[in-house]
């Protein structure tokens, strides 16, 4: 035999009510309230930086043109910043221009939609829901 199950042991209210008692005064022992504070020397201590929109901060510092240089062009899009690709997933779009120049005028390339007066008689009964075939 595995193990005998035991019946549970329906406990009482008062039997509860201790139980949660002990546990609260047992968590009133241990709190501690602190009221003051202090840096705790075994730790290092880390410096604040300044707030970079502070006006009186920013004063006795010039702009450092070489770091701004650097921050706009690692913002620009890959293909004004080289050459060539970097990454193979580059290679797809990276000439980006069409090789056939896109005029409108030249039918070879452009078919529009030409109406006459059947296709445009057809077209507006479609649009309308009208179906004229023979049942």
């Amino acid at each position: 035999m595995a193990g005998r199950q035991r019946e549970k042991v329906v406990a009482d209210e008062v039997h509860q009510n201790q139980i949660l008692r002990e546990l609260y005064l047992r968590e009133l022992r241990t709190q501690k309230l602190y009221t003051q504070y202090h840096v705790n020397p075994l730790r290092k201590v880390h410096t604040i930086t300044r707030k970079p929109m502070s006006w009186h901060d920013n004063l006795e510092e010039p702009a450092d043109d070489k770091f701004l240089n650097l921050i706009h062009h690692a913002a620009q899009e890959p293909r004004k910043k080289y050459s060539e690709t970097q990454t193979e997933s580059q290679e797809i779009g990276w000439f980006s221009e069409p090789l056939v120049n896109p005029e409108r005028d030249d039918r070879r390339l452009n078919y529009f939609k030409v109406y006459n007066d059947i296709t445009r008689y057809k077209a507006k009964m479609w649009s309308l829901g009208i179906d004229d075939r023979q049942k």
